[in-house]
């Protein structure tokens, strides 16, 4: 590829192709090739003139116009634009042309041409305004129109002409917030995957992701995105789902276990039999809900938009009254100038949409603005307890040794018969072994698994058995002691038990638990902190039990031995005595009082059907992403109420000033407009300061 050197100093290069060189969807492309070059640090490329710019550290320069010469531009891939940077192509078009047809009027159009052309111009405003009339609307619309029309008819075709310059420039930088706040919401979860590795009669060939259909087998290896929804199998490889559950450690995925799209390959490689495509992938949904969330718009969103629309009459109002007083044309369109409604209109639904966006980056999915508002107001959190506030992950509290037996050999024993069964329990068990450095030799013979009972084995010349207490006491016939039995009632109370024979006689229990998870009473603490008057725990567990867990847990107030029916009619009453309800949760179970409660949680880990339900669902198992979602919602609104305050009193004294005679009407249309975009690039800040962040415990 030929080039112009157009700047040249250390660690800078400047070079130009030409207009036309290279296109827009080869742009990435080539930045790819000259990022790749050691010492580059930063590249671009503009197809527009052939531009590129290159920042370098050391000895690189020879090796970048190298590369430059050697790169041809049938070689280079053409990449689909991004929704961002199509958004900001046709800002910087748009813009580039309406200041472009300001300045040719304003210096080359003959000045007995000035009226027509702004009367041509000013037809679409005009016509909109009618609209609204015609639609029994005083709409923004409206005051737009007869601003403009009373500047032309009072004989000042320049000042019509420069507010319509101002109306087309905020128009369109309305149009270019409200996208870029969209897109970065939807960009922070979008596949960025060109071509795969697909695997065809025992070929690996790279092909375009749009050629790879359901049933295709795709290559995944170390570093690289996972493409599409579907199967493991063959190989292994440690996957970072981050981007899906939120779980910054990598997880082991290996043949016949299902991987998504979006998530990253750290080591290893698979071959992936495809069950779902890009565009239907989990991911993708996720996308298309969010592209969709308008449609859940919160109320203060659309109290904002009817409030707005309120303010128009005001405006026309004091329009009137400045002129009736004053005689004054100018100083009656400075009034008209001033839109209060707009900014209220245009910064509120930003405001909703950024807020759904550093949702996601603390760990929380949002279906839609009115759920942010809902968990802001509420005041009763319920919460299931297997999986919501215990870990659902079983874990060893206690061990009790009978017939001359000690703790250390019943577990020792235990772990060497369990070992051969992956179910929850038995890896709870292996681990707890692990944990204590029992190391246990194989002194069994062929272990025989008894299907939701347990296992059966021979141990020195001895039947041994490990299982539920069916499968021992009534099954196997194993006698309880009184003393043993006393026993087994009291840990029942608070365990789940497992029980071990040996020659025919119980020799050990032990006691498993799902232990509560470390952020509980944190998240408890502050949701209290945080103005929830009523934390509910809500169970099918027995009595006991829940008595015990909420006691640990700070939580005053539970529900034990529910069916899932049950919790659906607890969450209705607890509504109907007047109270916002957020429901947690995470099984099937749990569905029907999701789907009751004014806002609902589905954890990280939680069935399909819970996940479809809630309106929220967490990507991470941390419980204190709760206290981070009530933070980030009161503040929303707080930003929200604060635009609102600005809003009024900053058009309230550029009326005064208008009314006045202190400034023109195109000066009080510029300012208008100016804080207007202003205000919106604050709605589009973040909300949470970085130490809100730090005070959840990870």
């Amino acid at each position: 590829m030929k080039y112009k050197i157009i700047y040249d100093s250390p660690g800078r290069l400047r070079l130009r192709c030409g207009g036309g060189t290279f296109s827009k969807e080869q742009e990435d492309s080539l930045v790819s090739e000259l990022t790749d070059i050691a010492g580059v640090c930063f590249a671009e490329a503009s197809a527009v003139n052939g531009g590129i710019l290159v920042y370098y550290g050391g000895d690189a320069r020879t090796e970048i116009l190298d590369r430059v010469s050697q790169i041809t531009v049938c070689g280079l891939r053409k990449m689909p634009l991004s929704a961002m940077r199509i958004a900001d192509d046709e800002f910087k078009r748009d813009f580039c042309k309406i200041i472009r047809k300001r300045l040719l009027m304003k210096l080359f159009l003959p000045s007995f041409f000035r009226l027509p052309f702004t009367l041509w111009n000013a037809i679409p405003f005009v016509k909109k305004g009618l609209k609204g009339i015609l639609d029994g609307r005083l709409s923004v619309d409206v005051l737009d129109a007869v601003s403009i029309s009373a500047s032309i008819l009072s004989g000042s075709p320049s000042t019509a002409t420069a507010v319509m310059t101002l109306l087309n420039i905020s128009a369109l930088l309305e149009d270019y917030t409200k996208k870029k706040a969209k897109n970065a919401l939807s960009d922070s979860l979008a596949l960025n995957i060109d071509k795969v590795w697909r695997i065809k009669n025992g070929n690996e060939n790279l092909v375009p992701l749009a050629d790879v259909r359901i049933g295709d087998i795709v290559r995944v290896r170390s570093g690289s995105m996972i493409p599409v929804d579907g199967t493991v199998i063959c190989g292994s490889a440690e996957v970072n789902e981050a981007s899906m559950t939120g779980e910054s450690l990598p997880q082991l995925k290996a043949e016949g276990m299902t991987v998504y799209a979006g998530t990253v390959v750290e080591e290893g490689s698979i071959d992936i039999e495809t069950v779902k495509l890009a565009d239907d992938s989990r991911i993708h949904s996720i996308i298309d809900m969010i592209e969709n969330s308008e449609a859940l718009k919160s109320s203060v969103q659309t109290k904002a938009e009817s409030f707005a629309d309120r303010l128009v009459p005001f405006s026309f109002l004091t329009s009137i009254a400045a002129y009736a007083f004053t005689g004054n044309m100018a100083k009656a369109l400075s009034a008209l100038m001033v839109d209060y409604s707009c900014a209220i209109k245009l910064s509120t639904p930003i405001c909703v949409i950024s807020a759904m966006k550093e949702a996601t980056n603390h760990g929380a999915m949002i279906k839609g603005g009115r759920f942010l508002e809902n968990f802001a107001l509420a005041d009763t959190v319920m919460f299931d307890k297997t999986g919501t506030l215990t870990v659902s992950c079983p874990r060893l509290a206690r061990v009790e040794a009978f017939e001359g037996f000690d703790r250390d050999e019943v577990l020792r024993t235990a772990a060497c018969l369990e070992e051969h069964f992956p179910h929850s329990v038995a890896k709870a068990i292996v681990r707890a072994a692990e944990e204590k450095e029992l190391e246990h030799k194989e002194q069994h013979a062929e272990v025989e698994y008894i299907v939701a009972h347990g296992i059966a084995s021979g141990l020195n010349g001895r039947r041994a058995l490990i299982g539920s207490a069916h499968f021992i006491f009534d099954d196997e016939k194993i006698p309880l002691s009184d003393e043993q039995r006393a026993l087994v009632t009291e840990l029942a109370k608070r365990y789940s038990m497992v029980y071990l024979a040996i020659g025919g006689k119980l020799c050990g229990i032990l006691c498993i638990e799902d232990p509560i998870r470390e952020d509980a009473g944190f998240a408890i603490r502050r949701l209290k902190d945080k103005g929830f008057s009523d934390i509910v725990m809500i169970t099918g567990d027995g009595e006991t039990t829940a008595a015990n867990v909420c006691r640990e847990l700070g939580i005053e107030k539970f529900y034990a031995k529910v069916l899932p029916e049950d919790k659906l009619t607890i969450v209705n009453e607890i509504k109907e005595k007047g109270h916002r309800v957020v429901m947690v949760g995470d099984g099937i179970n749990d569905s029907p009082a999701l789907a009751a409660a004014d806002v609902s949680v589905a954890m990280k880990d939680a069935s399909d059907i819970a996940r479809e339900v809630a309106d929220i669902t967490l990507l991470s198992s941390d419980l204190g992403r709760l206290v981070v979602l009530r933070e980030l919602s009161e503040r929303l609104f707080e930003r929200i109420h604060s635009n609102y305050r600005f809003i009024t009193i900053f058009n309230s004294g550029l009326l005064l000033l208008g009314i006045g005679g202190i400034i023109t009407p195109v000066t009080s249309a510029l300012l208008h407009n100016i804080s207007t975009m202003g205000i919106c690039m604050r709605s589009m800040s973040p909300f949470l300061p970085k130490e809100v962040e730090d005070a959840v415990p990870n």
